[in-house]
């Protein structure tokens, strides 16, 4: 009986988990706002970017992990015509999704979300965002 009992009670808290570390967000945020949505934002970026780098490591195997992500740059090509197959197969179909996806979301960010949560928000959305950008692989 007294391991069923255990089990219980370890169940119990791994439920109560989600709420312990929202209330401790909340916490942060009542103490340090803009820390904790920097701190947040950074957190969720960095794990984005990760996410995004290995998705493209999974299509291509021999590249090394990145993880200089924002301080790169990627030139499209010298000639106009490189440019212009690049910025059709890449760059708009990219942008076409962006206005699908963040324009609802961020009517319902502004519109439906507490204020409190707003960053936290935008910063899960675009977990998956650079997620669909790996994808693309472009």
């Amino acid at each position: 009986m007294a391991p069923a009992a255990s089990r219980l009670r370890t169940e119990a808290r791994l439920g109560s988990l989600p709420r312990r570390a929202l209330a401790h967000y909340l916490l942060l945020l009542k103490l340090y706002p803009v820390l904790t949505k920097a701190a947040s934002s950074g957190v969720l970026s960095a794990l984005g970017n990760f996410l995004a780098q290995m998705i493209k490591k999974r299509k291509k195997d021999s590249e090394s992990l990145d993880v200089s992500g924002p301080l790169r740059y990627a030139v499209y090509g010298k000639d106009i015509n490189t440019f212009t197959a690049k910025m059709r197969s890449g760059f708009w179909p990219a942008l076409q999704m962006n206005w699908q996806m963040w324009t609802p979301l961020q009517f319902i960010n502004i519109n439906y979300v507490p204020l409190q949560f707003r960053v936290l928000f935008a910063n899960l959305v675009a977990l998956f965002w650079y997620a669909y950008l790996a994808s693309l692989g472009k």
